[in-house]
């Protein structure tokens, strides 16, 4: 039994209006085909749907059952293309983005604001983790793309986003925190506390030391900047951090200084992968985001559009 969505809406058509020649003017088909696809539709199923006469048409007890069904049917399949339209323009479904903790906690919101005020259809949905986890969630497909640090690589293309610069974040009573700028050198001959090891972080304050020569084995080092902040409030020592990261370190007690000598930026990318065509509703996100660049929102101290 296949009955086609052409012989329900033809029927149910019918069924409503008690007539083929009302069903047949709503649907602007002839008389003839509406007549046939009632009929094909009766003897695919074995059952009679139709009393006719030369005036009237009624209902049967298998009619009326079929036209709950039939309409059913319709409905769903106008309501499921309705949806794929919606889809396809970008109006519907879900944006899954990938990308770092202090990029979804300070960055995004503004945007998800932005885009979710313009698409309320849409759902976003985001996967925060460290800098490997993201790239791998970009790269697999989990999602749509990417918002963090990393080099360019075949599979993935970059797009620059923002510079995060790093500030000096010291205990409130720190014999540092009587300059107006602290260098590298300086927070090399204090107690370093570190993010740890699989952070982006740690690898651009690792290369920054490297640097300036300068050996800052970590007198404690946490996987959470959250922690790190409360070690340092603590007054157990100094460290470096990207100013995006300075809210989610808690309430302190800490104060921060530029970082100079040398000044160090963390770029973060739009990373997607490569010659992969984007999802609409992805599409739409990304260009809030481009929107907000070009416009120039205002963003954190130390936090700039590339």
């Amino acid at each position: 039994m296949e009955s086609t969505l052409r012989q329900l809406a033809a029927y149910a058509a019918v069924a409503r209006a008690e007539s083929f020649t009302a069903a047949a003017a709503h649907l602007h088909v002839s008389q003839s085909s509406l007549s046939r696809a009632v009929a094909d539709l009766e003897r695919q199923l074995g059952a009679r749907l139709l009393e006719r006469d030369t005036r009237n048409v009624r209902l049967t007890a298998a009619g009326v059952e079929t036209l709950r069904i039939a309409e059913q049917i319709v409905n769903a399949h106008a309501s499921g293309m309705k949806e794929l339209e919606r889809f396809l323009l970008g109006e519907a479904g879900t944006v899954t983005v990938a990308t770092l903790p202090s990029v979804a906690a300070v960055l995004l919101p503004q945007a998800i604001l932005e885009f979710r005020r313009r698409h309320p259809r849409v759902r976003v949905e985001i996967m925060d983790g460290l800098e490997q986890a993201v790239l791998g969630h970009a790269l697999s497909g989990d999602a749509d793309f990417a918002i963090t640090t990393g080099e360019p690589s075949g599979q993935l293309e970059h797009r620059p986003l923002v510079r995060d610069r790093f500030v000096a974040v010291l205990p409130p009573d720190h014999p540092l925190t009587g300059r107006p700028v602290v260098t590298w050198e300086d927070l090399a001959r204090e107690p370093f506390l570190a993010v740890g090891r699989a952070s982006s972080v740690r690898r651009l304050t690792d290369a920054a030391f490297a640097q300036v020569d300068a050996l800052a084995a970590p007198a404690a080092e946490a996987g959470n900047v959250a922690t790190v902040g409360g070690l340092v409030a603590a007054g157990l020592g100094v460290s470096a951090l990207p100013a995006l990261v300075l809210p989610l370190l808690g309430s302190g007690p800490f104060v921060h200084r530029p970082l100079a000598d040398p000044v160090v930026d963390r770029r973060l990318d739009i990373a997607l992968r490569a010659r992969r065509p984007l999802p609409p509703v992805a599409r739409r996100f990304l260009e809030t985001l481009e929107e907000l660049r070009t416009r120039r929102r205002e963003l954190p101290p130390g936090v700039s559009w590339a």
